[in-house]
């Protein structure tokens, strides 16, 4: 059968006024896809191959024809095919090939063919010869070939992950089912309906033979990795297993590490999302001769990516920069990364130990979890070295009470900090999207809010859209609360003082908290008003 040619527009623009002529000449209305409300059900009536074979998306159905959107209305031959292919008439729309292409990735893709690949599961013996290293690709998963119904499904449930710019792939087994979600934006999302509970064994069995683990073993947790090539790049997996009571669940974190180095070599502490007070005074801090820059919040909450961010802007020839990590996730170059090998004997410890006669100019350790790397960890900013590093803690003040309770001496651990910044993420608003709505007195005061001062006040917020798969955010940005150990924040530490009198004090001397840095993002139009109650305590505002 006969394909449609993929011709090659220069730009966008003159791809739209091609595309426009095209119609102008068939006498065909041209369609601009990026303002159209697509009929859902409408495509789910397509077979998934017949759109990407013809390269055409269905619009709407109008009793005995269906409207289609393609590229080239110049192809009469392809849309009777089309038409005797759907057994109706075709009504003809045109529109830009990138678009129907973008479209045919971004909607029912993804659902159709993870819903085709979970059809009629059989058993099948999966041959431990397969490749791990293996291209995904859209062509690959909808083609004809004799292809294993399971290795179909768990192949198209990642190239999907990665196509939705998923951070982790969770399948969960319960008594009667098994459950696939992805995790996006930092929220867990359905990718499919629930299977039925005997494909569990042969889809974890897959996962275990790409990671190359034990098949039999389904006891004990087992760690794994794996590697398969989309679109020229190769992305790591890092593959957890472990049992629960109705069998064994598995979690794969996607490693994306050239597209994140391609990144981090740009990246800056301006896109983390710093306000402009805070991030003047941060810059100040990280570079300080020596001391200790310390972040805090808990997993997944972006603090790695704020110090490679801080490395990278301060990183130069004339220093040595030395990171202990668990693991090292992404490389930056110009800068000596280790891996923590506990089962080797390799600790953050011991590896610090090693670093400091390395005569280091900088030090990044990933993560302080117990009293011997903190002691090493301060002693090294007391004696002239820059350490960076976090520590899981609620909220800046929390962490000097974790330090304390670790039974580290209160004042070197005072005397060594330059700053405590405590970090979150909140989902920003999908600009494709976002219009603007008002909020009645009562939600404003259930927010947190002064209704006296947001009355009337525009939020924004996102409908749910394609690019955003519904939801109405895409990407995420952070929220930050940054303390400064001026000399009466280091004397009532010193003192033992309360929390709280910590905190009084840090707030009139101007410091801004989590609370007031996530209603900010709300009110430059980054976040809703849901987002921040979700990751801030509403009893914070002031």
């Amino acid at each position: 059968m006969a394909d449609i040619p993929v011709m090659a527009i220069p730009t966008e623009v003159d791809e739209v006024t091609h595309a426009q002529t095209l119609a102008r000449r068939y006498r065909c209305e041209f369609i601009d896809l990026k303002n159209f409300r697509i009929q859902h059900e409408v495509i789910r009536s397509v077979p998934v191959e017949l759109m990407f074979r013809y390269n055409f998306v269905p619009l709407e159905q109008q009793e005995d024809r269906i409207v289609i959107a393609v590229s080239d209305p110049s192809r009469l031959m392809v849309l009777d095919e089309i038409s005797s292919l759907l057994g109706q008439r075709v009504l003809t729309r045109v529109a830009t090939l990138s678009q129907i292409t973008d479209l045919l990735k971004k909607t029912e893709q993804s659902q159709r063919v993870l819903d085709e690949a979970s059809e009629g599961l059989t058993f099948d013996v999966i041959s431990s010869e397969d490749n791990p290293d293996e291209n995904i690709s859209i062509e690959k998963l909808t083609s004809e070939e004799d292809i294993s119904p399971i290795i179909r499904l768990v192949d198209t449930t990642i190239f999907t992950a990665l196509e939705r710019r998923a951070s982790d792939i969770h399948i969960e087994t319960y008594d009667d089912s098994v459950v696939i979600k992805y995790r996006i934006d930092g929220v867990l999302q359905a990718a499919m309906a629930p299977i039925a509970r005997e494909h569990h064994q042969t889809i974890l069995s897959r996962i275990k033979v790409m990671s190359e683990l034990d098949i039999a073993e389904r006891r004990v947790p087992q760690d794994g990795r794996f590697r398969v090539r989309y679109k020229t790049r190769l992305i790591d997996f890092r593959v957890s297993i472990m049992p629960t009571v109705h069998g064994e669940n598995a979690v794969l974190r996607v490693l994306d590490k050239e597209s994140m180095s391609e990144k981090f070599r740009q990246l800056t502490l301006d896109v983390v999302g710093f306000h402009e007070d805070d991030l003047r005074r941060f810059r100040r801090y990280i570079r300080e001769p020596y001391g200790m820059v310390l972040v805090t919040g808990p997993t997944g909450s972006g603090k790695t990516t704020t110090l490679y961010a801080a490395l990278n802007e301060i990183k130069s020839d004339e220093d040595k920069i030395i990171t202990i990590e668990d693991p090292v996730e992404y490389q930056i170059r110009g800068i000596t990364q280790i891996p923590v090998n506990e089962k080797k004997g390799l600790t953050f410890a011991r590896g610090l130990r090693s670093i400091l006669r390395h005569d280091p100019d900088k030090i990044l350790v990933g993560e302080i979890r117990d009293q011997e790397t903190a002691q090493i960890a301060i002693n090294s900013a007391l004696t002239g070295h820059l350490v960076f590093t976090t520590v899981h803690a609620n909220n800046v003040v929390d962490v000097l009470g974790r330090f304390l309770n670790m039974g580290v001496e209160a004042y070197n651990f005072v005397s060594a900090l330059n700053c405590i910044l405590a970090q979150r993420l909140v989902r920003t608003i999908c600009d494709f999207c976002a219009h603007e709505v008002y909020y009645d007195d009562e939600t404003l005061i259930t927010g947190g809010l002064n209704p006296d001062e947001w009355r009337g006040f525009a939020f924004r917020e996102g409908a749910g859209c394609i690019e955003c798969g519904g939801t109405g955010y895409r990407g995420r940005t952070a929220i930050h609360e940054l303390l400064d150990l001026t000399d009466p924040i280091r004397e009532i530490i010193l003192e033992k003082k309360p929390s709280s009198e910590v905190r009084r004090l840090a707030q009139q001397e101007g410091m801004q908290f989590l609370r007031e840095s996530a209603i900010d993002r709300v009110r430059r139009g980054f976040t809703t008003l849901k987002e921040i109650n979700k990751v801030t305590f509403i009893e914070a505002a002031r």
